[in-house]
């Protein structure tokens, strides 16, 4: 299948980011955009604005393999509009944050919705990537297959760093069929018993697909094969969960996080945390999804606190709400040393999304 058979609005607009970066320098950095969704997930970059928009299309795709090439502005719903055609899915869930949302965003960005735990994240699928080095040159990284696995591939070191180590133009990526079947249910219980019963499925081979817990319900989706799905469901219990939950969730666009305008922060914990003990955070401030792996607490906090006790749990904060002082959780001292060397040795003149990621570089 080619680009031609999914998009009538393929473009090839690869020479003119390529003239862009190579003009730019440490003093005249760009500020790489794709539909500008999620621009408010770091620090804010001053430079020379370089769209990917007019490079999009999808390259090659090979349902038979399950492998698709795609450029990096071709809007995310547009690329899983064509997967849909064939049965098929980015199993990560991206989230969008809007109708302009591009792959490259979402490659760099690199988040993933309620099915991440059970079925991935984007870095699983990443198989290759093309990226415009510090010169404007385009380079490859990884292949096309599954098993590429000689040396260290660059490709998925690019997933997450922001745009910060070079221009994403094009990404390969393993997809999956759909489910069969699919089901959600609600049960009432708290929070602790949530986490209970959500470790006790965890040893069991049930074909969970996402879990998330707020405001005293669990919310569980089942997807797989009918028989499988059918008896997981009577064994679980419950009630049916209202259309477009997990949709909402994804998109942070329940009522948890839209009601106000109070700060919103990520919690990343590792597989069976206990509850947090946070001081003064109310039980309806805090929704759990992941399964308790990744946990959005919304309300005004001391940073320094909450990082104090998720590091104590294994794990790391962040602040989602645009302007925030501190995005991020500080990097160890040690840790910082190699992410800047890294930077420094593929964007030796800071010309990529400066201060992204980090306040000195």
């Amino acid at each position: 299948m080619s680009n031609n058979d999914v998009f009538c609005s393929a473009a090839d607009g690869l020479p003119a980011l390529s003239e862009a970066v190579a003009a730019a320098s440490s003093a005249h950095p760009i500020r790489i955009e794709g539909g500008g969704t999620k621009s408010f997930y770091g620090r804010p970059v001053e430079g020379t604005p370089v769209s990917t928009r007019e490079h999009r299309g999808i390259t090659s795709y090979d349902p038979v393999e399950l492998i698709v090439s795609v450029r990096a502005g071709t809007p995310i719903a547009e690329l899983e509009d064509a997967l849909a055609d064939q049965g098929q899915m980015l199993p990560f869930e991206p989230p969008h944050f809007g109708s302009a949302a591009t792959v490259g965003g979402t490659i760099a960005t690199g988040l993933s919705g309620p099915r991440r735990p059970w079925a991935g994240s984007v870095r699983d699928f990443v198989l290759g990537l093309r990226v415009l080095d510090h010169q404007g040159r385009e380079q490859r990284f990884g292949g096309e297959v599954m098993k590429n696995v000689a040396g260290y591939d660059l490709s998925r070191l690019m997933v997450g760093a922001q745009g910060t180590l070079g221009l994403i133009t094009e990404v390969t990526l393993k997809v999956l069929p759909k489910a069969t079947a699919s089901a959600s249910l609600r049960l009432e219980m708290s929070q602790q018993d949530a986490l209970q019963r959500l470790a006790e499925w965890g040893r069991k081979p049930l074909p969970l697909s996402a879990a998330a817990w707020h405001a005293g319900a669990l919310h569980v989706r089942l997807e797989g094969g009918e028989s499988s799905v059918k008896a997981t469901a009577s064994m679980i219990g419950g009630d049916t969960l209202e259309p477009g939950f997990w949709s909402e969730l994804k998109e942070l666009s329940l009522p948890f996080f839209t009601a106000s305008d109070a700060p919103l922060w990520r919690i990343s914990l590792p597989t069976n945390s206990a509850m947090l003990k946070l001081d003064g955070v109310a039980p309806d401030t805090l929704l759990l999804d992941w399964g308790g792996n990744q946990r959005w607490l919304k309300g005004a906090v001391d940073a320094h606190e909450l990082r104090a006790v998720v590091q104590r749990a294994g794990g790391h904060a962040s602040c989602f709400t645009p302007g925030a002082a501190e995005p991020f959780t500080p990097l160890s001292p040690v840790v910082a040393k190699y992410h800047e060397q890294v930077k420094r040795q593929l964007d030796p003149d800071a010309i990529f999304n400066p201060r992204r990621l980090y306040p000195d570089w």
